[in-house]
């Protein structure tokens, strides 16, 4: 117990973590509402409603909507759930990996939303996607598909798909984007001796 200190431990998920909750917390504090679209950093930042190939700051958008966070719930749901699972990942798959993952399946989410889909994008929710599918292939041999994985497909990208029917102002195709892209990443990376020394790209 003597000389215990705190540790930085996987800080690309940490890091963004802290970014998402001091962006949500000024965005508080200066009375912005990035749901009425009332002022607010969030607001004018943090949402992506859609894309301007001549706005600069829509390419920004592209990636800087999975930091912003409609209220406390929104925030608080996907942050307990992204620190639960991410550091783990990030420590298997190495930082550099991990930051290319959630940057690669917050533009792929946004592409598809904005482009195929319609709509507006606020949150995390993809990249929580992406970590909840992409656990599913952690301690697996590489042979063959993990049952972990088709239990996990079935339970949570099978309530997104049921949810998608409803209208709820919840996008769920942006978590079914998300988790694809950790089914695509799983399925790469899976059964390499080290894929903390794998590079994406």
């Amino acid at each position: 117990m003597k000389g215990l200190r705190i540790q930085y431990n996987a800080p690309v998920v940490v890091t963004f973590a802290i970014l998402c909750t001091a962006i949500y917390m000024i965005n508080y504090i200066t009375g912005g509402d990035a749901v009425s679209r009332s002022g607010g950093i969030i607001n004018n930042y943090f949402v992506l409603r859609g894309f301007d190939f001549a706005n600069p700051l829509d390419y920004f958008r592209l990636f800087s909507y999975t930091i912003g966070h409609a209220n406390r719930g929104h925030l608080v749901g996907n942050m307990s759930i992204f620190l639960l699972i991410a550091p783990i990942m990030e420590e298997k798959y190495g930082s550099r990996n991990i930051l290319i993952m959630m940057l690669l399946t917050a533009l792929i989410t946004a592409i598809f939303q904005v482009f195929l889909i319609g709509g507006g994008l606020l949150g995390a929710s993809g990249i929580v996607f992406m970590f909840i599918i992409l656990v599913s292939f952690a301690n697996t041999g590489g042979k063959g598909i993990p049952l972990t994985f088709i239990l996990v497909l079935i339970f949570f990208l099978g309530k997104e798909v049921l949810n998608s029917l409803d209208n709820n102002n919840i996008s769920e195709y942006a978590h079914i984007a998300g988790g694809i892209m950790g089914a695509f990443f799983g399925f790469n990376l899976n059964g390499s001796k080290d894929p903390s020394r794998e590079q994406i790209l």
